[in-house]
């Protein structure tokens, strides 16, 4: 194997991997919103936020992520005229954007699941306390039930981070230049297979495991109050 051909596109190989940090971060800062607010939603009672969340959960837990890439990036523009008229179509036009708004909406619907159980799991005793002090529904959740949910949830929530991370993968297929991406380019130029994919395997090992290594320090100081 000829390893010259990984060190002279390096630059960018580099260029891909920060696209994907990019992507990753992103898509998880914008994500852990949606998916909180989703899991306040689903567990409602009242049918009309229940429903909304449900069907969005729904559908992005129970299609492909690379459908849901397809069916934005590509379906989007059978509505050029609707999202052009209410100033959409500059953005829904870029593949970096879809990419965003797909996992970002991908990993709300499964974290949300999370969160949701997690909430479920906040002691019920804490609760009622807050509601004897006369603390309102936003109250109780802004002050006892979200901070706990997001404790007992975090550690399932790093498993669905790492997944979001390696499904970045799938974005090249709608032009976006990530790892995987520039790899594809430089193999087309190439044909060094095994080097290329031996070399953005390590980096995503790289990112993977500096990820884990950061949501775990932050596990142990969200738990710092139990050591």
């Amino acid at each position: 194997m000829s390893w010259y051909v990984v060190w002279e596109n390096f630059a960018w190989l580099m260029e891909g991997f920060w696209v994907t940090v990019q992507l990753t971060s992103t898509s998880v800062f914008i994500g852990l919103f949606i998916a909180l607010f989703l899991a306040i939603m689903k567990l409602s009672p009242i049918i009309i936020y229940r429903w909304p969340a449900e069907t969005i959960i729904f559908f992005f837990r129970g299609t492909p992520l690379l459908v849901q890439l397809f069916l934005v990036y590509y379906g989007s523009g059978q509505f050029r005229h609707e999202l052009d008229a209410i100033g959409l179509w500059t953005y829904f036009r870029e593949g970096y954007f879809c990419a965003v708004f797909v996992l970002a909406l991908n990993t709300a619907a499964y974290s949300s699941e999370i969160f949701a159980g997690a909430i479920k799991s906040v002691d019920k005793k804490q609760i009622e306390a807050g509601k004897a002090f006369g603390m309102s529904r936003w109250k109780l959740y802004q002050r006892i039930i979200l901070p706990q949910a997001i404790r007992i949830g975090w550690t399932g929530y790093i498993n669905e981070i790492i997944f979001i991370m390696q499904a970045t993968s799938l974005v090249s297929i709608i032009t976006v230049l990530d790892l995987t991406g520039v790899a594809g380019r430089i193999i087309s130029k190439t044909f060094a297979i095994y080097e290329v994919y031996i070399a953005i395997a390590i980096m995503y090992l790289v990112i993977t495991y500096t990820l884990v290594f950061i949501f775990s320090r932050l596990e142990k100081r969200l738990n710092r109050h139990q050591t």
